[in-house]
């Protein structure tokens, strides 16, 4: 008979990683730490990938840019998935084209298939739902610092992109539908952003549900202020242009990810061995 030295599994949403089987050997994290660097780099990816969609589904055929953005995205998991341990240019190079593939995505459903937004924010809601509850009644955890194998990966990485798709509905909504445009739209979303934060430091909300609830905002945060620089003046924008936009964020982007390079400062700790299951005393 065995025991768990945590009881994380019987938690709910569990703020620390579950116990790994007895005989797995310590396992290296392959995401980023949730640090303040984190934070920003993942608004600028939102904010670069929605300007760069645009940019793309207008510069190339639709069918086209939705395929080679799938492909390189697909490409960028493999290497994810095959990588030892965290890697920050391939981790946030691959969050960058999921913030692509993803905005493209929830595009399609409303230009192509004629989705409204409120029914693809109510749709990729629950599939975020969905995923977080299978992948913590499969794990007994949703801790990012628990992400050390293969499964676990794979149930971040789909919810990744269902929280991208989600995001990007929802500035939508509330830019387009609601009629709040894009600087309202990122006004309304960076003070929802804060509420999440601000719940888990002075009412005990759980940390996990705080820091996926602030996922999910960060991409409509991102993309609503993108929209805001480079939309023209017709579409509530200042013009500055989608590529102009996306060029900018990308620079930051590289000099934010090589500082995380050189830093190390979100390197998470390897998944320890106390944390795996030991046998029963007695």
């Amino acid at each position: 008979m065995t025991s768990p030295t945590s009881d994380v599994p019987n938690r709910p949403l569990a703020a620390e990683p579950g116990p790994l089987p007895a005989t797995a050997p310590a396992r290296a994290v392959k995401v980023a730490a949730a640090t303040a660097a984190f934070w920003v780099i993942k608004v600028l990816t939102t904010g670069m990938g929605e300007t760069a969609s645009d940019f793309l589904a207008r510069t190339l055929v639709p069918e086209l840019a939705v395929g080679l953005t799938g492909l390189l995205l697909a490409v960028l998991l493999v290497a994810q998935f095959l990588a030892p341990g965290y890697r920050p240019w391939l981790y946030w190079s691959a969050v960058a084209m999921v913030s692509v593939f993803g905005t493209m995505a929830a595009d399609a459903l409303h230009v192509v298939l004629g989705v409204p937004y409120l029914a693809s924010t109510i749709g990729f809601a629950a599939a975020v739902g969905v995923l977080l509850a299978l992948w913590h009644r499969v794990e007994g955890t949703l801790a990012i610092h628990s992400v050390s194998t293969r499964r676990r990966e794979v149930f971040y990485w789909c919810t990744v992109l269902a929280t991208f798709a989600l995001g990007t509905a929802a500035g939508d909504l509330t830019a387009s539908t609601l009629g709040l445009g894009y600087l309202a739209s990122g006004a309304l979303f960076a003070v929802a952003i804060a509420v999440p934060a601000l719940a888990h430091r002075w009412w005990g909300l759980n940390p996990v549900l705080a820091f996926w609830a602030a996922y999910v905002l960060t991409r409509p945060l991102g993309a609503s202020f993108a929209d805001w620089f480079g939309k023209g003046h017709a579409q509530t924008g200042l013009g500055l242009g989608d590529a102009t936009v996306s060029l900018i964020g990308l620079a930051l982007f590289a000099a934010l990810v090589g500082y995380a390079s050189r830093s190390k400062r979100d390197v998470q700790r390897t998944h320890a061995a106390h944390l795996r299951v030991q046998p029963a005393e007695g």
